[in-house]
C-alpha cells in the first residue's frame, strides 16, 4: 500500500525539493535542467585556485548531499533519484562545471555502494580523460559487518557528512588535491558508524521498505533499509546506546571501531528521519555519557538531522577518532543550509562544560509561615480526605482517559492519577504524616507544588494556581469560612489566569458550582451539609457540560458535533469532592 507523502508528484519530488532548497539558500544555484546544487561564487572559488569538492547519491537522505553546499564544505552535489546513483552523464557534468584543465582540481566523494561506485567511477574516468584533475576518497564507515570476508564491503554512512566537512576546511585552506585525498583516507579509517531503527521509511509512490513487528528494532541497518546485524525487542534508550557502543568498539568484529580510555573522540548522533528531538536528546545524552564512562573524551559532539532515510524513525552513532587538524578543520567557519555547530564543545580551554549546577538551598525550600494550626481531629479527617480523593482519582484514570479523547489528547486521567500517585507517596502514614496536616496553609501549598511537578501541563499549572491562592485564605482562617474563601479565591484565581468562565465546559463549571453552593449554605451549622450541597452542584454541573459549547481549552478546537460527554476536568472536580464528603459523612455520622 502507499504511504501517504506530502509531494507534488512522484516523478519530480526531487527536483521540487531541491528548488525549495534553493530558493531559501541565496548562495545555492541548480543546474538548469539537472539535479545539481553548485555554490553561487564557483567561478571565484576555481579562479582562487583552491580544489573543489564533489559528493553526491541517491536522493531520501536530506539534508545530504546539497544541504552541505556552500562555503567551508562542498562545491557541488549530485542528486539521484529516490535511494538510486545518479547517472555517470549528471556527475560528469557537475565535474566539468567545477573543475578546469588548468585549475587545482576536484576531490569526488563517494558513498561505498555499487551504484555509486560504479557510476561515480565512471564520470571520473571519463573527466580524466578529457585532462581534468580529479581524484576520489570512498568512505565505507558502517560498523555492522561482523566479519572482513570478502563482500561489498562498509556503506558509507553519516560519517560522510564529517568527512565533507573535513575535507571542505582543508580544501577553504589551500590544500591541494592530493593532500586532501591522502588525509581524507586517513579519516575514514579513523571512523565508524552504526544504526537502529524502530520502524521502515518508504519510498514516495510505494510503501514501506521492509517490515518490522510493533515491538521490534533493527540494528546496523543500511540507509536505504538493507538487513543489519539484526533484530531485538526494543529496549529503553539507555540499553540500545550500550548495545551500539559494544558492537562498535568489538574488537571479534571486523569493522570495529578502535578507541578506548584517553582516546579523544568527536560524536555524531544522525535523526534517521522520523525520530523526535525528545528521543534524539535523551539518545545524544546516554552516547556522551556512556562513551566518558568508558574513559573516552568527546570532545565534539552534534545531535540532529544530518543524513536521513526518509522518515525512518531510527538514528546513527558516528564516532571520530580526533587529532588537532581534525578539530580544527571541524571547528572551520562553514556557510552551508544543514551544518550546525557541536552541541559539545571541549578541549578549547582547559575548563570542562558543566552539566548540572547545583541548586541554591533557598532556591529549593518552602518557607513555611507561622500559620494557624487546626485540631488534631480535624487534622486526621484532612489526611483522610488527601488520601481518599487521591485513590479515587488514580482509579478513574480509564474513565478520564476515555472522556478526554473526545476532546483532548486522552491524557486527563493519566495527567492527575501521575499527580494522586505523588501526593499519596509524599502523604506518609496516618500516625507519621509527611505532609503538614496540621496547619492547612502549607499542606495545601505543599500539595501545590507536588502537583507542579508531578501532572504538568495545563491541568498541573490550573490545580497548583488552585491551591496556591486557595493557601492564602487558611493562614489565618481555618474555620469553615477560611474554607469557604479557600474555595472562592482558588477558583477565581483559576478563571483569572485560566481564562475559561462558567459555562465554558471545562472543569471551572463544576468548581464554580461548588463555591457558590457553599456561599449560598454558609449560615449552616452542619458542615456535612454544606458540602453535600457543593458536591451536589458540582455533579450537576458537570454532567451539564455535555452540552455545552466548549470555548475553552482543547475542546473549543473540537466541532461541537463530536462533544458527546461530559468534560473530564469537570467530572475530576465531583470525583475529589466526592471523596471529600464520604469522609466527613464517616467523621460526623451523617448527623451534625
Amino acid at each position: 500500500m502507499t504511504t501517504k507523502k506530502l509531494i507534488n508528484s512522484v516523478d519530480r519530488c526531487v527536483d521540487d525539493a531541491l528548488f525549495g532548497l534553493v530558493s531559501i539558500n541565496t548562495g545555492l544555484r541548480i543546474l538548469q535542467g539537472q539535479k545539481i546544487v553548485v555554490r553561487e561564487d564557483i567561478d571565484e572559488v576555481i579562479k582562487a585556485g583552491k580544489v573543489t569538492l564533489l559528493c553526491g547519491g541517491g536522493s531520501g537522505h536530506e539534508p545530504a548531499q546539497a544541504g552541505y553546499v556552500g562555503p567551508g564544505m562542498l562545491s557541488i552535489a549530485v542528486a539521484g533519484a529516490v535511494f538510486a546513483s545518479p547517472p555517470p552523464s549528471n556527475i560528469l557534468m557537475a565535474l566539468r562545471h567545477v573543475t578546469k584543465t588548468d585549475s587545482a582540481g576536484c576531490v569526488v566523494i563517494i558513498t561505498n555502494y555499487t551504484g555509486d561506485r560504479l557510476n561515480f567511477g565512471l564520470a571520473i574516468e571519463r573527466a580524466r580523460q578529457e585532462g581534468l584533475k580529479v581524484d576520489s576518497i570512498t568512505i565505507g564507515e558502517d560498523c555492522a559487518l561482523t566479519s572482513s570476508d570478502r563482500s561489498a564491503g562498509r556503506r558509507g554512512l553519516a560519517g560522510t557528512v564529517l568527512l565533507n566537512k573535513i575535507c571542505g576546511a582543508l580544501a577553504e585552506e589551500g590544500k591541494s588535491l592530493e593532500e586532501i585525498v591522502e588525509f581524507g583516507k586517513r579519516v575514514t579509517e579513523n571512523m565508524g558508524t552504526l544504526g537502529v531503527s524502530l520502524t521502515p521509511c518508504s519510498v514516495p509512490g510505494s510503501g514501506p521498505t521492509f517490515s518490522l513487528g510493533e515491538d521490534e528494532m533493527e540494528l546496523g541497518l543500511g540507509l536505504h533499509g538493507e538487513a543489519g546485524v539484526g533484530r531485538t525487542k526494543i529496549r529503553p534508550a539507555n540499553e540500545v546506546v550500550k548495545m551500539m557502543l559494544d558492537h562498535m568498539t568489538n574488537t571479534g568484529n571486523g569493522t570495529h571501531i578502535r578507541i578506548g580510555k584517553g582516546d579523544k573522540v568527536a560524536c555524531l548522533v544522525n535523526n534517521l528521519g522520523g525520530l523526535s528531538l525528545l528521543e534524539m536528546n535523551i539518545v545524544a545524552g546516554e552516547v556522551i555519557s556512556q562513551l566518558e564512562q568508558r574513559g573516552v573524551a568527546v570532545e565534539r559532539a552534534y545531535c540532529g538531522s544530518f543524513m536521513t532515510s526518509l522518515e525512518m524513525a531510527g538514528l546513527s552513532v558516528t564516532i571520530l577518532r580526533l587529532d588537532d587538524t581534525i578539530k580544527r578543520c571541524l571547528d572551520a567557519k562553514v556557510t552551508v543550509p544543514a551544518w550546525s555547530n557541536p552541541v559539545l564543545c571541549r578541549g578549547k580551554s582547559d575548563r570542562e562544560t558543566p552539566v548540572y549546577i547545583p541548586v541554591k538551598e533557598e532556591d529549593n525550600i518552602h518557607k513555611s509561615g507561622d500559620f494557624t494550626r487546626t485540631s488534631p481531629e480535624t487534622a486526621d479527617m484532612l489526611y483522610e480526605m488527601i488520601k481518599l480523593s487521591m485513590e479515587r482519582l488514580i482509579a478513574a484514570e480509564t474513565e478520564l482517559n476515555t472522556l478526554d479523547k473526545e476532546s483532548g489528547d486522552g491524557d486527563c486521567g493519566s495527567t492527575l492519577a501521575r499527580g494522586g500517585k505523588e501526593i499519596l507517596k509524599e502523604l506518609g502514614e496516618k500516625d507519621k504524616p509527611n505532609l503538614p496536616v496540621h496547619t492547612p496553609a502549607d499542606l495545601v501549598l505543599s500539595i501545590a507544588k507536588i502537583v507542579e511537578q508531578s501532572m504538568g501541563g495545563s491541568s498541573g499549572a490550573l490545580y497548583s494556581l488552585f491551591l496556591t491562592s486557595a493557601s492564602r485564605a487558611l493562614q489565618n482562617d481555618v474555620t469553615k469560612s477560611g474554607w469557604e474563601r479557600a474555595l472562592n479565591e482558588g477558583t477565581s484565581t483559576v478563571i483569572r489566569y485560566g481564562g475559561a468562565q462558567p459555562g465554558d465546559r471545562t472543569m471551572v463549571d463544576a468548581m464554580f458550582a461548588a463555591a457558590s453552593a457553599i456561599s449560598s449554605t454558609r449560615d449552616s451549622s452542619c458542615s456535612f451539609t454544606i458540602i453535600e450541597s457543593a458536591v451536589q452542584a458540582a455533579d450537576s454541573a458537570a454532567k451539564a457540560t455535555a452540552s455545552m459549547k466548549a470555548h475553552a481549552g482543547r475542546a473549543s478546537y473540537v466541532s461541537a458535533e463530536r462533544l458527546k460527554n461530559p468534560d473530564p476536568g469537570a467530572v475530576a472536580v465531583t470525583i475529589w469532592l466526592k471523596a471529600i464528603l464520604e469522609v466527613l459523612q464517616k467523621a460526623q455520622s451523617g448527623h451534625c
